[in-house]
């Protein structure tokens, strides 16, 4: 085989300790994945330390997300430009570093600080990781190995407030960052001493500044657009209007030079999305970033606003679905692994579907008189489905990909994941908004003192607060106090029912995708030039 056409294929011989670099890689991306969702719980606990508002204490997660955003569509060019292993130790001591000093700070800008180094950091120890995992592993067990890829990039952000709430309730918040030091460490040492740089690298005569210069400032400001937009009220805010304005100009300019004939080394290849099955699968992880961590952030707040349960209580019930999401990952890779698959990926990505939007079709049924089993069915249901999900629509996506395309692939994918997640927490959080005030206006325009069914319940409310000891005129005021918390309390639980059913609905939009996915049979043979870096 020629040098060529070994750099283009992912390697057949056996690699050296590879289950040992397995676990290095995926001990890694799961610490990235972990500190997105980790740091939430503790944030009050941060602000009172470090005398912050709660709109500023914000900006420690909104600045790892930031920075992680920006650097992950150019870590497969960053890979090649300073060799694989280097990169990836560099990544993870970077990480390793910025999360011993976010846990020194003293001070709301320093902490700030090292969590946008912390994310620029961890963007190699998700991307990286997954090509490498591509490479050193054959195709016939693509299928164990991206299953159990999957299973950290998913269980960890469902485990992250549960395991974030005990740090911060026994010990303090600095120690969230701290717990990443001995883990990494030894992640590090294991990429460093067992991992070899890969086996096709593309000569850099020259640095892409103005790529570089419009992927930061157009994903930089889309991520803050995404993650401020609803505390500002969106285009009202000026800020707001004029960074989506900067966003969608850097970013349409970002587009046309990186696919200019005169940009002969793009840091973002943008050619690879002529490959269908790359394309379907980036569509795909838009909504199931949506759907992931959307319904994580939606969950706890019903749970824990509407229904009553306390943050151990909401994490017990979140665990069965982490655990169903295992099972189905691991099923997935069994089925998908060997010469001959057992069954083609879009099947299993249809079966995938079905569940996850049967999961949103009982969540988005719940009343306020529902518990914990009421909940814990539906959740089951969408773990299970997302285990079917992740894993297919990764392997379809590197299917036809070869050399060069698997790392800008694997950016690509988790880049679409994250923005996917970051518009689902946006679009949710301002539809619950607005939602709540029309359920709110809705309800409480059957309120008027000819509606004999209000005035009855007025009644027997007052006199029940009288049978406690209340007089006359308190007890009706805090019968009508009474009435205006049931009111808000259902307009919410309505509001956090369609936000389900929207999630679901944002899945079945995109299920058209699943037909642009080639059959394994149908997988284009030649090989990517070696000019398209």
């Amino acid at each position: 085989m020629s040098d060529t056409s070994a750099a283009l294929a992912p390697a057949e011989e056996p690699v050296p300790f590879r289950w040992l670099i397995l676990a290095g890689l995926i001990t890694a991306a799961i610490l990235e994945v972990l500190d997105t969702t980790i740091v939430n719980v503790a944030m009050p606990q941060m602000a009172g330390n470090l005398g912050a508002t709660t709109q500023e204490i914000g900006w420690v997660s909104t600045g790892y997300i930031l920075s992680n955003v920006i650097v992950l569509p150019m870590t497969a060019w960053l890979s090649s430009l300073f060799g694989r292993k280097r990169y990836l130790v560099g990544s993870i001591f970077l990480f390793l570093i910025a999360s011993f000093f976010c846990g020194a700070s003293r001070t709301l800008p320093e902490l700030v600080i090292f969590r946008i180094i912390q994310g620029a950091g961890g963007a190699a120890l998700l991307s990286t990781a997954q090509a490498t995992l591509r490479e050193i592993f054959p195709r016939e067990m693509q299928g164990t190995v991206q299953s159990i890829y999957v299973l950290g990039i998913i269980v960890a952000p469902t485990l992250g407030p549960t395991l974030g709430g005990w740090i911060t309730d026994n010990y303090s918040w600095p120690w969230v960052f701290y717990v990443n030091i001995p883990i990494g460490i030894t992640s590090a040492f294991i990429v460093a001493g067992f991992l070899s740089d890969a086996k096709y690298s593309v000569p850099h005569l020259r640095v892409d500044w103005p790529g570089i210069g419009l992927l930061a400032v157009g994903l930089g400001c889309l991520q803050y657009v995404l993650e401020e937009g609803n505390e500002n009220d969106w285009f009202q805010d000026r800020a707001i209007l004029w960074l989506t304005i900067t966003a969608v100009i850097a970013l349409t300019l970002l587009l046309i030079w990186e696919l200019s004939p005169r940009n002969k080394q793009p840091v973002v290849n943008l050619r690879v999305l002529r490959n269908r099955d790359l394309s379907a699968a980036l569509l795909l992880f838009v909504a199931l970033g949506f759907g992931l961590y959307g319904g994580i952030f939606i969950f706890p707040l019903f749970a824990q606003g509407i229904l009553g349960f306390s943050p151990t209580v909401t994490g017990k019930v979140l665990m069965p679905g982490g655990l169903a999401t295992g099972i189905s990952a691991i099923l997935c890779g069994r089925l998908l692994n060997g010469k001959r698959r057992l069954v083609e990926p879009k099947f299993l990505i249809i079966a995938g579907m079905t569940l996850f939007v049967i999961s949103m079709w009982q969540l988005g049924h719940l009343t306020t008189a529902s518990g914990e089993p009421d909940t814990r069915m539906g959740l089951i249901l969408r773990g299970f489905g997302l285990g079917l999900l992740f894993t297919p629509i990764n392997i379809a996506a590197f299917n036809s990909l070869k050399g060069f395309e698997i790392a800008q692939g694997a950016s690509m994918l988790n880049l679409t994941r994250q923005i996917g997640g970051s518009l689902g927490i946006a679009a949710l959080s301002t539809y619950l908004t607005r939602a709540t005030a029309s359920h709110r206006m809705s309800l409480a325009s059957n309120l008027y003192p000819q509606n004999l069914l209000f005035q009855q319940r007025i009644y027997q409310t007052t006199m029940g607060m009288m049978s406690k000891g209340y007089a006359a005129v308190p007890a009706r005021q805090a019968a009508y106090a009474i009435m205006d918390f049931t009111v808000q309390r259902q307009a919410m639980t309505m509001a956090f029912n369609d936000c389900f059913l929207l999630i679901g609905l944002s899945v079945l939009l995109v299920s058209p995708g699943v037909l642009m996915l080639r059959s394994a049979g149908k997988r284009p043979t030649a090989p990517a030039p070696a000019s398209d870096h």
